[in-house]
């Protein structure tokens, strides 16, 4: 069973802010790339920092919820991936983040070559994730429907409201 706050499961809450943040830092440099702004390379730099960050963050409650997974299921062997695969994406971009240290204005292609690597990573890995939720039911209340109580009335079967 997922790791809950106020009954909604804390890893697909915390999971948006390292997408996204790793994401935007992409986007950054591409228009960095397209404008040789400065300021662009700039903001990349501290958007891999917070989303690696916050992207460890989000790993433990993750971690936790695979090791709820039915053993012997093809949800269990995608959750597996899932994970390694963000911790792939995590190293990619912090090593991106330590290549650019010294000079976070003008990213090495390296450094450039590893964010694009750890964002087309995160693109299959959030598939999976999506997998696992929206086609396997990970994560999912067992009482779902689409006139279900609120969640901060009424908790699923065998939850409680932390």
């Amino acid at each position: 069973m997922p790791v809950r706050a106020l009954g909604h499961p804390i890893h697909q809450m915390l999971i948006v802010l390292p997408l996204g943040m790793l994401s935007g830092a992409v986007i950054f440099d591409v228009l960095a790339m397209i404008t040789s702004s400065i300021s662009m390379s700039t903001v990349a730099y501290y958007m891999i920092a917070a989303g690696a960050l916050t992207g460890l963050l989000a790993a433990p409650f993750g971690f936790v919820d695979w090791l709820g997974i039915p053993p012997g299921t093809r949800a269990k062997s995608i959750g597996a991936i899932h994970g390694l695969g963000n911790v792939a994406v995590v190293a990619l971009f912090g090593l991106s983040w330590w290549l650019r240290r010294p000079d976070p204005l003008t990213p090495s292609t390296a450094a450039l070559a590893l964010s694009f690597a750890g964002f087309v990573l995160a693109l299959v890995t959030g598939w999976l994730g999506g997998e696992l939720v929206d086609r396997l039911g990970i994560g999912v209340d067992e009482g779902a429907n689409v006139n279900a109580p609120s969640s901060l009335t009424s908790p699923a079967p065998g939850q409680r409201i932390v």
